[in-house]
């Protein structure tokens, strides 16, 4: 048992509560926790069944082999038509399976004394419906303990069993019974510390009137040249995926020296992508990925065999977007269109999990401002806010489902407005790093492939996250400190936006970071104090006045101590 396991099941049995929400950052050993309470539970014999409710039928088997080897069996085929084995303990299901016949479950679970583990019990929430039927379904129940490792999204559909209370602004927010985020994790070698690395580039594209667009990935741009960009960077038919693709390849082999079954993971926006992304990567590693899509019948079992056979890479069409657990995923290519951000907080959580201290999770981004923000803010904790307002998609609140809706919505309205959409062209350019709230790289982009790009693949599998930092910082000036001094006629030359946002933002993290080790206070938190001080999106996405009022306010805190 890890050390917030043993707190968690201490504060449980403490009180010996019906309702218990245990919050643990993804990869800390929620499934661990609970089937530890489980067997407690059942050895004190105040349950005598188990049902454990999964967001998908992969997971329910994972459940089923987790539970299986604690001496607990559950029948992970279970449906509510058909009868189970008096040789399992409980069953396993899925909220769909529940919200499809809440009856019948009802009634099973009046029969015995039941331990309800809900699993992601965000999902109780995607549809009125399945809340409906998840708190019909187990109303009865002797206990229930609730599980979730993302951030809680914000809606009017309240969740089965979860405890709400008002905010200061009087808006009811969930109150988690025990809560593990990702930065007591990291702190505890618990979870891996996370790498990205960001590609921008220029891409060009062309409207249905016959316009011909360019613009560069990550400079400020409209919502809609933003999605058009993004969507050319992504085709497998340019330079940037392939670009970028190789790189990760590159880190991959760095990260398999020292942790030789370490294996990467390319998330894809559809099956089309997914199979041409294969196709490349086959060429550039020299060994066929596995390829994994949600329709098919037998991607858990392909999943289940990537898990252990040491391969190189695996594509996906958000399969493995949340509860998979394959702990030596340890290089990422976040190469899909969705970017809400409980989709990247589960996408995220699939490198997280650590096996032995020093291992690190490397992920390739696009430098979309975006997706930068949540990734600068993976260290802030939240809960789920019933009948908050969403005003911006930027919104870490925001419900997942209205935020697909009004993104393909958008997009519809898009191509009406520009045309419908021709990716032309694209080129990759290696961005920078964000690592623990702070920004790395040389000035200005660089070549894919360069030295300055290789500075920062090569960095070891094997190392402690201050290590890490410190590694960062001594390439990072090194490079500088090399570099051939500009002639005196360019003194002059005016500093681009794109120039000028970076070196704020580098001198907005190095102010966080110093303030970090000052106080203690995690990079994410002192992030999101600055920005409800000041307004304003995340730092990647802020402006030069905005950045400017955040250094102001901080060195102000400086000074008063």
């Amino acid at each position: 048992m890890r050390a917030w396991q043993t707190a968690a099941l201490t504060a449980y049995f403490e009180d010996n509560p019906r309702d218990f929400l245990a919050v643990a950052t993804p990869g800390a050993g929620k499934t661990t926790f609970a089937l530890s309470v489980a067997s407690e539970l059942l050895s004190r014999r105040v349950v005598d069944r188990i049902t454990v409710v999964a967001p998908t039928e992969h997971l329910k088997t994972q459940w089923a082999e987790a539970a299986a080897k604690v001496g607990i069996p559950l029948d992970p085929s279970y449906s509510a038509k058909g009868r189970s084995s008096s040789e399992f303990v409980g069953v396993a299901m899925t909220y769909a399976g529940v919200a499809a016949n809440p009856l019948a479950h009802r009634i099973r679970t009046e029969r015995f004394n039941t331990l309800v583990i809900l699993d992601e019990v965000h999902h109780a929430g995607d549809a009125l419906s399945w809340g409906e039927a998840v708190r019909e379904a187990f109303e009865p129940a002797r206990r229930r303990l609730a599980l979730t490792g993302t951030p809680f999204r914000s809606d009017i559909n309240p969740i089965p069993f979860v405890t709400y209370a008002p905010d200061g602004d009087g808006v009811p927010r969930s109150v988690p019974d025990f809560t593990y985020g990702y930065a007591h994790a990291l702190a505890d070698h618990v979870v891996r510390p996370v790498l990205f690395m960001a590609y921008s580039g220029q891409m060009q594209w062309r409207t249905r009137a016959g316009d011909e667009v360019a613009a560069r990935l990550g400079e400020p741009l409209t919502k809609d040249m933003t999605a058009h960009a993004l969507r050319t960077a992504l085709d497998p038919k340019g330079a940037w995926i392939p670009s970028v693709l190789e790189a990760a390849d590159r880190r991959l082999s760095e990260v398999r020296r020292h942790v030789p079954d370490a294996g990467g993971l390319v998330i894809a926006t559809d099956q089309e992508s997914a199979r041409a992304y294969a196709q490349v990567l086959a060429q550039v590693s020299g060994e066929k990925p596995t390829v994994v899509l949600s329709d098919e019948k037998a991607a858990s079992k392909k999943i289940a065999t990537f898990t252990d056979d040491g391969s190189r890479w695996m594509v996906a069409v958000r399969m493995v977007s949340e509860g998979v657990d394959v702990p030596r995923l340890a290089v990422g290519v976040y190469a899909t269109t969705t970017s809400t951000p409980l989709f990247f907080a589960q996408a995220i959580g699939r490198f997280v999990r650590a096996r032995k201290r020093g291992e690190t999770a490397s992920i390739f981004v696009p430098s979309v401002p975006l997706l930068l923000a949540h990734a600068s803010e993976m260290e802030v904790e939240r809960d789920h806010v019933l009948g908050r307002k969403i005003t911006d998609e930027d919104d870490i609140f925001a419900a997942e489902d209205d935020l697909l809706a009004r993104a393909q919505a958008g997009e519809g309205a898009s191509d009406e407005e520009l045309g419908s959409f021709e990716a032309m062209g694209s080129e990759a350019r290696f961005d920078r790093v964000l690592y623990d709230g702070g920004e790395f790289g040389h000035e200005g982009e660089v070549h894919v492939g360069s030295e300055e790009e290789m500075d920062f693949l090569g960095i070891p599998g094997l190392l402690e996250p201050d290590q890490v930092r410190d590694l960062l910082r001594h390439r990072q000036s090194e490079r500088a400190a090399r570099r051939t001094p500009a002639p005196e006629a360019d003194a002059d030359r005016p500093t681009t936006t794109h120039e000028q946002l970076a070196v704020m933002r580098r001198e907005l993290n190095g102010l966080v970071a110093a303030w970090y080790h000052r106080t203690g206070q995690p990079h994410g938190v002192t992030h999101a104090a600055l920005r409800k001080e000041c307004g304003g999106p995340a730092a990647a996405a802020a402006t030069a006045a905005q950045l400017a009022k955040r250094i102001d306010l901080l060195r102000e805190w400086a000074t008063r101590g």
